[in-house]
């Protein structure tokens, strides 16, 4: 069995946790063994799951890879410790909030012989699956993508960019390579409101 520990218990740790604890048979996870959560907050116990402090996390010779489900902002000081700690990590995106500190972390990985994951559950849904084949084979004239969302704590989230990272990750996936020829963003403080528009070129323009 593969040891592993799941760091953060928001929507996305609290889901891994119980996964983990209810694998699907025949399904790879059936080799995973959770040994435990680590959580700035008082649990004790989830769903039979223990409260482990992150030091024991990381010096547990146990644990073989973390699974880390925190905000934006402090995945990347978590995934250094744990590949420090040679552990595989498996991080829900985006892995940091800079492409510089993203390529040193997975130069980090390389070294370390470890497997150094980025998760996008989106991209393996049927919905998704159906939408990629859909576009197969033609040509992309025109598009546009809306979506929405709660305002975001941008001190914990990082710039408004990183809430729509899966969404760009889905045309990236669809598409190929873009480029981005123009972004704006209109802020009304006293609505709450913000709003970022971007327009994007494919390699083909």
């Amino acid at each position: 069995m593969f040891g592993t520990v799941v760091v953060g218990v928001g929507i996305a740790g609290l889901a891994r946790i119980r996964d983990l604890m209810n694998p699907m048979p025949s399904s790879p996870s059936e080799h995973l063994k959770l040994l435990g959560f680590v959580s700035r907050r008082s649990f004790g116990n989830i769903n039979e799951a223990k409260q482990i402090s992150l030091e024991d996390a990381l010096r547990s010779k146990e644990i073989h890879a973390a699974f880390i489900s925190t905000e934006n902002r402090s995945h990347e000081e978590t995934i250094r410790m744990f590949l420090e700690a040679g552990k595989h990590v498996l991080v829900e995106y985006p892995m940091a909030l800079s492409a510089k500190a993203a390529h040193e972390l997975w130069e980090m990985a390389e070294q370390k012989d470890k497997v150094l994951h980025v998760e996008h559950i989106e991209l393996l849904t049927e919905e998704y699956k159906q939408l990629k084949k859909e576009v197969a084979g033609k040509d992309l004239v025109k598009g546009t993508l809306h979506f929405t969302g709660s305002v975001l704590d941008e001190t914990r989230s990082g710039f408004p960019a990183f809430s729509g990272i899966a969404r760009l990750t889905w045309l990236i996936d669809l598409f190929g390579d873009l480029s981005v020829t123009s972004a704006t963003r209109e802020k009304q403080r006293d609505k709450n409101y913000s709003r970022m528009t971007v327009h994007f070129q494919t390699a083909n323009k």
